[in-house]
């Protein structure tokens, strides 16, 4: 009880980022059971595009457009606020976006969002949201939609 015990530390500059983790299980191992959820969890295609134009970057945009900015009434893709979808050929997605700001009130609460509606999406196998602050956003940024909506036009 008496003894001294000595902690021993290292100090180091940078540490790696560690692997996203992800579910690797055959479909035959994992049965989904159908229930009120069988339209929104819909089988993917059997050969869903990928790439740029596909059917999965499509469907990711068509997601991305039913998330509004709170303090605007216009969705973040009409808004200007992502940059890039991209989608690879085992169904994960990259979806590089900005906020109007950075001190924005859902920049917490923003790229979590969107990465679970880019998951929802059927055929997508993990989503991973980019926040950049550079390019800055700016209104010139957002579609004519958008600026027909907030009477910019």
């Amino acid at each position: 009880m008496g003894e001294e015990k000595k902690i021993e530390f290292e100090e180091v500059e940078s540490v790696a980022t560690p692997p996203r983790a992800r579910l690797e299980t055959p479909a035959e191992t994992f049965e989904r059971k159908r229930d009120y959820l069988a339209g929104f969890l819909a089988e993917p295609k059997d050969e869903p595009a990928h790439g740029p134009g596909g059917d999965l970057q499509a469907a990711i945009v068509d997601v991305l457009k039913t998330i509004y900015d709170p303090e605007i009434p216009v969705d973040i893709y009409e808004l200007g606020l992502i940059y890039n979808v991209s989608v690879d050929e085992e169904g994960d997605a990259v979806v590089t976006m900005t906020l109007t700001t950075p001190h924005c009130p859902v920049a917490e609460s923003m790229p979590g969002e969107v990465e679970m509606r880019v998951l929802s999406v059927p055929g997508i196998r993990d989503a991973e949201v980019k926040l950049v602050w550079d390019p800055p956003w700016d209104p010139s940024k957002m579609s004519d939609e958008a600026r027909l909506e907030l009477g910019m036009l």
